[in-house]
């Protein structure tokens, strides 16, 4: 497929549009700035403000695309004033996928985050019950985890216009480590992935969630190639099938978030807090990637 990716210069961008053009696809990145890592063969760096609607729609019907998969944004918590992230990314989400639907593009993706569970939320939040899928109740309480649930409802609002003209899906990736990071580049916050392991604070925030970006691009050709096949809207989790950490989420996460013991109960083992087994079932996806081998590789 001709596929656009927005976002392509980030972190997860620059993994994706590498590992869809490594399986055959033809990219379109469209980013404010390109960059020298996807200066290659398959990949055409478009360079725009995707909150300029107009621009963004006229330049996607241009690329005259099978699908796009949308990850622009402002992408970490708190990195900017709230009104700036809601405004923001609300702004993008539009922009981007209401450009496609204007442009023909009958393949949609959208990027949300599991930010959207609401953990982490100053005043007691207390999961039912572990792992979190895609059937747990979102509860933002943050712009960012707000603006990536509106992200999601764009898209089933344009959904509702379109129907099954435009196959929709979005997904929730778990915190994502790019492949320089196993080799000690820093991640996202700012600390390498064995201090992330060696101090269990570093990722309990984030409830020891992970993924590697290559697997997420596996993710995403798998998704392109079966969104006419599996129902219209859906949404999915991607994460690693197992956690950030050396101690079970059954011990680690009552220790960081009081009243989560009996819901971290069933953690044991290596076990996540967030389950991918939805992608498993509809897509025969699943993480090829643990921080395990892909430390123990570096060391090598």
């Amino acid at each position: 497929m001709r596929v656009v990716v927005t976002g392509g210069s980030g972190r997860l961008g620059r993994s994706l549009v590498t590992g869809l053009a490594d399986a055959g696809h033809e990219l379109i990145s469209v980013d404010r700035a390109p960059v020298a890592e996807l200066d290659r063969d398959g990949v055409r760096q478009l360079s725009l403000d995707l909150t300029d609607a107009d621009a963004t729609a006229s330049a996607l019907a241009e690329t005259s695309a099978d699908a796009l998969i949308h990850l622009a944004a402002i992408a970490v918590p708190f990195s900017a004033p709230e009104d700036v992230i809601i405004r923001t990314n609300a702004a993008l989400a539009q922009s981007v996928l209401g450009g496609a639907v204007g442009a023909g593009i009958r393949r949609v993706v959208a990027a949300s985050s599991p930010t959207v569970f609401g953990y982490g939320a100053p005043r007691d939040w207390r999961p039912e019950r572990l792992p979190l899928d895609e059937t747990s109740p979102t509860l933002p309480w943050n712009a960012y985890a707000l603006s990536k649930l509106l992200i999601e409802q764009t898209a089933a609002m344009l959904q509702r216009q379109t129907g099954d003209d435009v196959r929709f899906a979005a997904f929730r990736p778990c915190y994502v480590i790019a492949p320089e990071e196993w080799a000690g580049a820093p991640t996202q916050q700012g600390h390498t992935v064995q201090q992330r392991l060696d101090d269990p604070a570093l990722s309990a925030p984030a409830l020891f969630n992970y993924v590697d970006a290559r697997d997420v691009a596996a993710f995403a050709d798998t998704l392109l190639g079966a969104l006419d096949d599996i129902p219209n809207g859906e949404v999915f989790m991607v994460g690693a099938d197992d956690a950030l950490a050396r101690e079970p989420l059954s011990e680690l996460l009552p220790r960081f978030h009081p009243g989560t013991a009996d819901a971290a109960s069933v953690l044991t083992g290596t076990s996540p807090a967030f389950s991918s087994a939805k992608a498993a079932r509809l897509l025969g996806w699943r993480p090829t990637r643990s921080w395990r081998t892909e430390l123990a590789a570096v060391a090598l």
